[in-house]
């Protein structure tokens, strides 16, 4: 788990799992502060108040592409006040919705540069490596590493992000600098304890942008293979995970719907079993720069698109600046545990939390929080947002917008 603490998570979860399931596509009032309910015997602490191995539900949240484009690192550079680079500041709207998931998971689009630079925005990114520690004071416990961009500087790109990564305490899957590590499954805990839930965080992409992989190391990017990617949720079962979480860095940039290649492939991961138990939990998508709607396939949530967390003005290929390339959501799937050791997790709620990255202020901007706060402007882009994100029909599978 990343440093960052989260306050009131079980209570909160507790009463999650109360709530029905509805879908009204407004926001889910916040939970009131109240002790959890008792839990049922089989929960119950064992002789002498001792915590038994009965695992508790849990609550992860997903987020879309921290993309630092020139402008992105000249706001953190200010932010810092000439004293290297600060994108803490930057995330602080949605610090309050991250740290209190028992398991945050963001995706790092790009590469770091060497300490002090040079560091380059668009076409081929080379990030300071203090956005790791802002992810990790933000609550992030691990970010998908691979996508297009994640060989812009090689090797060394990649050995520099996962070391910055490790350094700030954020785990992290999808790009690796030895086989040994590429073939090791990415298992986080979702809370602390005995009863913690231990997730698989996996994650690939659909390519690198045409560079190579590099020589004697076809281990260093993980590339979409359907088999590839069932054998390694095989294999993390194996290794005790109890969730299997799919980071999938693909899908058609500036366009609102899921291509061909993302229902097709979406179907049979989710449609994939091993012994009557699904390889694949959830799946939850980047890349297109834009928010892409949610939508439950073979019983199994599909994020098609996150759109982009942080990220400069984007302009698209007719040449203009599209606001869309600075939307995005948030995605909160509360977890409940089987009734039987074996069986499978369900996903007791999902919600999505519209956001928004502000380029004038460099902020991210929690928009149902601000729109609440009394920033009505925020409110055609919310409900651009929210009607993307139900476009395929996820509200009578009960997905919800939250806060």
């Amino acid at each position: 788990m990343s440093p960052c603490a989260r306050p009131g998570a079980v209570a909160a979860l507790a009463l999650l799992l109360a709530a029905a399931t509805g879908c009204t596509g407004q926001p889910s009032p916040a939970p009131a502060p109240s002790a959890p309910p008792a839990a049922p015997s089989s929960a119950a602490p064992g002789a002498g108040g001792q915590e038994t191995d009965v695992p508790r539900p849990f609550t992860l949240l997903a987020s879309g592409d921290v993309l630092p484009h020139s402008s992105v690192i000249d706001r953190a550079a200010a932010d810092a006040g000439g004293q290297g680079y600060d994108f803490a500041p930057m995330l602080k709207g949605v610090r309050p919705v991250v740290s209190r998931a028992d398991l945050a998971l963001c995706h790092m689009e790009t590469v770091y540069g060497k300490d002090g630079g040079p560091y380059t925005g668009y076409p081929t990114f080379k990030s300071p490596p203090e956005v790791a520690t802002a992810l990790a004071a933000t609550g992030y416990d691990s970010c998908s590493t691979a996508s297009n961009h994640t060989l812009d500087d090689g090797a060394d790109g990649i050995a520099r992000t996962l070391g910055a990564l490790d350094a700030a305490g954020v785990r992290h899957a999808g790009s690796a600098r030895s086989a040994a590590e590429a073939a090791q499954p990415t298992i986080l805990s979702a809370g602390s304890g005995k009863r913690a839930a231990k997730v698989a965080h996996l994650a690939y992409t659909y390519g690198t942008n045409d560079i190579p992989l590099p020589a004697g190391k076809p281990w260093a990017v993980n590339l979409i293979d359907e088999r590839k990617i069932v054998a390694e949720a095989r294999a993390a079962r194996r290794a005790g995970a109890d969730v299997v979480v799919l980071s999938a860095h693909w899908g058609t940039e500036w366009q609102d719907a899921p291509d061909a290649r993302q229902l097709e492939l979406a179907d049979r991961l989710t449609a994939s079993q091993d012994e009557g138990r699904p390889d694949i939990d959830l799946i939850i998508g980047t890349h297109a720069h834009v928010p892409q709607a949610y939508e439950k396939v073979n019983g199994t949530w599909v994020v098609y698109g996150m759109g982009d967390q942080i990220a400069g003005a984007m302009i698209n290929y007719q040449g203009v600046q599209d606001p869309r390339g600075n939307q995005g959501t948030l995605g909160r799937f509360t977890f409940a545990p089987p009734v039987r050791p074996g069986e499978r997790w369900t996903v007791a709620k999902a919600e999505f939390v519209p956001q928004w990255y502000d380029t004038t202020t460099g902020r991210t901007v929690n928009l149902n929080a601000s729109i609440r706060a009394g920033a009505d402007h925020h409110r055609p882009v919310r409900d651009r947002i929210r009607d993307v994100t139900l476009g395929r029909g996820a509200e009578k599978d009960g997905l919800v917008m939250g806060e």
